[in-house]
């Protein structure tokens, strides 16, 4: 608050002053006391500022009016609240310094001579002044204070009352956009996959037709020509047989051209009719990211299985390839893999939901994946390695290549960036194993297999570490 404000209190305070009759202030009697206290009290204004009083001291101010001079002492500080002035109880002198060392009132004996010799003392009529204007100035701050508050109120409360249900209508527009839009292409999917599977299956069932067909057309012929040989065998002479060889050897070719059936693929539905990359990461991520989520919480290398050529770390979740000179005999365990750098996880998986994030670090080699607990555990031919058999499926990266890897065959993979970590998804009941990249939350590989036995999670490394995230 300027000092303009401030004088501005002070000039109403004179006139409140100024409009006292001249007797009245002659006048000791309480009325007349606290008519000069509810001047100075009342309508939040202040009587004193810097101690002065429309540029007098208070202290010994002289007003005259009708040639009578009357004096206000500033004695008048020291009164008690009964109207008693206030002694020194150890000197029985008046009040009249403060003692700020002490933070109380004295007395001039107890400065010269008392308990408050030395200290640091100042006039009661100053400290009291003081004290006022830093009333005033607290005064100024709240009231500047409440000022801001209510404009805070007015203005800023206001606008963001508003703000926030435009956000919030937008927000819902927003969220009804995008769930239209994915219904949307959910509903065009849907009729598209539905129609690809329609047509394969009938394209097999036409297949099938086709191929009964063919083949009810080639036992009558070939029953008509046996029936006919038998005849030609039990009932003609030899003479009539030998006559008629010739016809005899022309049944017996047809009957030899006949062929054997065979079962193709052309007579099963071909399943990649209904593969969606929409569906499955939609789906995937409904399972990954939805309420609902299942992760491995307890997954962790199970010790016995461990290959002598790593080192697994205290809390089971990290696996380190070890360098020959660091490597030590263990113990012979049925369960240890003896001759490839690999690793199974505990719990099994034979229902359910599951998913695990590994993360790879720097290793340039490494694989992860899923396979049967019977797999094999000792040497180093196919049956033991991961990826190269009938019973496990790995995402397998070497020398920079990424690949999926099941019963010796590769399928490659492009990337845009080398992966940091691989997630895996299992869904027992659909029967089907994902790969994905959790940083980029995209689909890598996708596995529909009738799963015969419960699964492991299973690891290879070759270089640096891999550790389990989740």
């Amino acid at each position: 608050m300027s000092t303009e404000y401030r004088l501005c209190e002070l000039a109403t305070v004179s006139l409140h002053v100024n409009d006292l009759e001249p007797d009245s202030l002659l006048d000791d009697t309480p009325k007349h006391q606290d008519r000069i206290g509810n001047v100075c009290e009342g309508g939040g204004q202040f009587l004193h500022t810097n101690g002065t009083v429309n540029g007098e001291s208070s202290k010994n101010t002289v007003r005259k009016f009708e040639k009578r001079e009357i004096t206000v002492d500033s004695r008048t500080d020291t009164l008690s609240a009964s109207g008693e002035v206030k002694l020194c109880p150890v000197h029985e002198c008046e009040l009249q310094l403060y003692c700020s060392t002490e933070g109380r009132l004295a007395c001039s004996k107890c400065v010269s001579d008392g308990s408050c010799q030395g200290h640091k003392v100042t006039e009661l009529a100053t400290r009291a002044t003081a004290i006022r204007n830093q009333l005033v100035d607290v005064c100024e701050k709240m009231q500047l204070q409440a000022l801001r508050i209510e404009r805070f109120i007015d203005h800023t409360l206001t606008a963001r009352e508003k703000a926030v249900q435009t956000d919030a209508n937008s927000a819902r527009e927003r969220v009804l956009a995008q769930v239209n839009v994915v219904r949307e292409a959910l509903e065009e999917e849907e009729q598209r996959l539905l129609e690809a599977i329609q047509r394969e299956e009938e394209r097999v069932e036409q297949c099938l037709l086709t191929q009964r067909a063919h083949w009810t057309h080639t036992v009558e012929k070939l029953t008509n020509a046996r029936t006919s040989l038998v005849h030609t065998l039990t009932h003609s002479t030899d003479t009539m047989i030998v006559s008629s060889n010739e016809e005899i050897n022309d049944r017996i070719e047809d009957a030899e051209g006949v062929g054997e059936p065979r079962d193709t693929e052309q007579l099963t539905l071909n399943r990649g009719c209904s593969n969606s990359k929409l569906m499955v990461g939609l789906w995937a991520s409904a399972l990954l990211l939805g309420p609902s989520a299942h992760r491995l919480a307890t997954l962790h290398f199970e010790a016995q299985t461990v290959s002598p050529l790593l080192s697994l770390s205290n809390d089971q979740r990290t696996l380190t390839f070890l360098p020959k000179r660091q490597r030590q005999l263990t113990p012979y365990d049925p369960a240890r893999f003896d001759s490839l750098p690999n690793a199974l996880c505990s719990p099994p998986m034979s229902s359910g939901t599951h998913s695990w994030v590994l993360d790879m670090g720097t290793s340039a080699a490494f694989k992860v994946g899923v396979c049967y607990s019977s797999i094999e555990r000792k040497g180093s031919g196919n049956a033991a390695r991961l990826g190269y058999n009938t019973k496990s499926w790995v995402l397998s990266h070497y020398d920079g290549d990424l690949s999926f890897c099941h019963d010796g065959c590769n399928v490659g993979i492009t990337v845009a960036k080398k992966l940091k970590t691989v997630g895996l998804l299992l869904d027992w009941t659909s029967q089907t194993l994902l790969f994905y990249d959790p940083e980029s939350m995209s689909v890598l590989h996708v596995v529909r297999h009738a799963f015969s036995e419960p699964l492991l999670a299973a690891c290879a490394v070759a270089d640096q570490s891999v550790s389990i995230v989740h």
